[in-house]
């Protein structure tokens, strides 16, 4: 088992293994801010369906060394060094939310390496033409957002009190979101089971420093360094209708561009939706059926 991997320009990534020792490998990507410890599937489920599920901190996060001015596109080449690690010649990769997009930059630069690659609830690159990137946006992600690409140096003094916030008590974040979720997100996040994993994954996520969130955000508003019309390996879009955080109109533009994408619209779904639809997407990814 290897908890720590050092990547080739000599930074550590904390990473996390569960499921079947044996079964096939999925990386699962995780959202913004977010851990290696974050949401997924039950060990029953990954036991049952046969999967080795490789979860790690990306750069600033957890206990994974910074990288600083990272893009998008860099998350490969870290995704690469953790599966050169391990031994794994192919896999399969799933993103939620902030690491959807991390995980499509996956599928666009590995071909020969991802079998198959999920995105759920994520976003369209900031220059997505014919796209109205902030339309049916809550309030706080529209200001967080436009902050982050108008104006960083604001954007990183205002996050780091939010993180101090969140650390001292990572329940904090969640009652911020609670006044702009569905009646659906509300129930899910209520669930005890999904709030206290909700809640370990925050406090992992900004335990040493609120830079992993501060160079999400960069990287997401930035220039991802690939374009999402080259991928050539299949892709599932899985968006809820209603989700205000990152909306479904990004999902949409996103398989109007990717030639081999499946796009799944949850009509009565938001965004924590996508912890439900977790197992059904694994078993997309695990298909045995031909590419």
């Amino acid at each position: 088992m290897h908890d720590h991997v050092r990547t080739p320009d000599g930074r550590l990534l904390r990473v996390e293994i569960s499921g079947d020792p044996r079964g096939r490998p999925v990386f699962l990507l995780h959202g913004m801010p977010g851990s290696r410890v974050g949401p997924r599937p039950r060990p029953m489920f990954l036991y049952q369906c046969g999967t080795r599920l490789i979860s790690y901190d990306r750069p600033g996060y957890g206990g994974s060394d910074r990288k600083p001015g990272r893009r998008v596109v860099d998350v490969a080449q870290d995704v690469a060094a953790v599966a050169d690690a391990l031994g794994l010649d192919r896999f399969a990769v799933a993103g939620r939310s902030g690491g959807a997009p991390h995980a499509l930059a996956c599928a666009a630069l590995m071909p020969e390496r991802v079998t198959r690659a999920a995105a759920l609830v994520g976003l369209a690159p900031r220059d997505a033409e014919g796209l109205d990137w902030f339309a049916g946006m809550a309030p706080s992600n529209v200001n967080e957002f436009k902050t982050a690409f108008t104006d960083p140096e604001r954007f990183v003094a205002r996050l780091i009190p939010r993180s101090a916030a969140i650390r001292s008590d990572p329940a904090w974040l969640l009652e911020e979101l609670r006044r702009e979720l569905t009646d659906d997100d509300r129930h899910i996040v209520s669930d005890n089971t999904i709030r206290s994993m909700l809640l370990r994954n925050y406090l992992e996520a900004l335990r040493h420093s609120p830079y992993g969130w501060i160079d999400d955000a960069l990287a997401l508003t930035g220039d991802w360094g690939f374009d999402p019309a080259d991928i050539r390996v299949p892709v599932m879009l899985w968006h809820g209708a209603k989700d205000v955080f990152s909306p479904a109109s990004h999902s949409s533009w996103l398989a109007a561009r990717i030639p081999r994408a499946t796009a799944v619209l949850e009509p009565t779904g938001a965004h924590f939706a996508a912890l439900r639809a977790l197992p059904k997407v694994f078993r997309w990814l695990l298909a045995d059926t031909p590419d």
